[in-house]
């Protein structure tokens, strides 16, 4: 019986993670979502190799990355554009790509946006954590960052995927928008902050990561003084820390949290935050009735 099909890490990049589509439905447990920052493009990659959705991925962070398979596989890159080569020479970004036995697929920086996904048939089938692969950088779960020398095991492929006529490659935002339904804690700001929110200049924070989208700006007037006791946090809740700067929820957020939440983002906006660059413009859009607001404290 032959050996389980591997990818050794040649060069890991600055932060390079397996990602699925996380831990959904456990935050009554403590346990992050997790999972790709980018879905679509994890999506999108996994369907050009045949895979199911639920196959995990690399999400490279910047840097690329660079991997050997001990078997010929089946890749695709998407997300952020860059450069992709087997052993020095060019290959499509956002195709499907045939990587030989012993080759080395390299996943250069990204050109534009933040975050590459990077699918093999038959899945990185590191062993699930609470039902995922997903590397969680907040409470640790999952598979740690990819580091030179480690060894992915490879899955099974599947059937041969149906070819793809146009691949969709959004470009990252000049402006990230972001479309925000208020509360339930707009009670604790003062009576202007949702309209600073609305109109302020804000843009994307060098500290932004996984966990959240950090922003720099004008600072969100308290009206209450103190703290909440920890409440639940859902994806895109925009939480606003003692230094008055809103943060944006992304995937490893914690289940927890006992700053308030002025607002909370349309899941649908995030893909395009995990690829917005520092810098990058962000503009709020405040709209729609408040979030259902409990008594402080329950």
């Amino acid at each position: 019986m032959s050996a389980r099909p591997t990818l050794t890490v040649v060069a890991p990049g600055p932060l390079t993670t397996v990602q699925d589509l996380g831990r959904p439905g456990l935050a009554h447990l403590g346990v992050p979502r997790s999972g790709a920052l980018d879905r679509p493009a994890h999506l999108l990659a996994n369907r050009l190799v045949g895979n199911a959705p639920t196959a995990a991925t690399l999400e490279t962070t910047l840097g690329g990355c660079a991997v050997r398979p001990s078997r010929a596989v089946t890749a695709a890159v998407t997300g952020a554009f860059c450069a992709v080569t087997v052993d020095g020479a060019p290959a499509p970004w956002g195709a499907p790509v045939r990587v030989p036995a012993g080759a080395v697929l390299a996943i250069g920086p990204a050109g534009s946006g933040v975050r590459c996904h990077v699918a093999f048939a038959g899945g990185v089938a590191v062993d699930p954590v609470l039902g995922s692969r997903a590397t969680d950088l907040l409470s640790g779960l999952g598979p740690p960052p990819l580091a030179e020398g480690a060894e992915l095991p490879l899955g099974a492929p599947g059937p041969r995927p149906a070819p793809a006529d146009a691949i969709p490659h959004p470009a990252p935002p000049a402006t990230l928008v972001l479309r925000v339904r208020p509360g339930p804690r707009d009670d604790w700001f003062a009576p202007g902050a949702l309209a600073t929110l609305a109109g302020a200049r804000y843009r994307v924070s060098p500290a932004a990561n996984r966990i959240g989208l950090r922003t720099e700006g004008p600072p969100l007037d308290r009206a209450r003084d103190g703290e909440l006791p920890s409440e639940g946090m859902v994806l895109g809740a925009v939480q606003v820390p003692p230094d008055g700067l809103p943060v944006v929820f992304l995937a490893d957020h914690p289940p927890t949290g006992g700053y308030p939440v002025i607002g909370v983002v349309a899941e649908p906006d995030l893909a395009a935050a995990a690829q917005a660059r520092p810098g990058t413009p962000v503009r709020f859009l405040v709209r729609g009735g408040a979030i259902h607001r409990t008594a402080p404290g329950r």
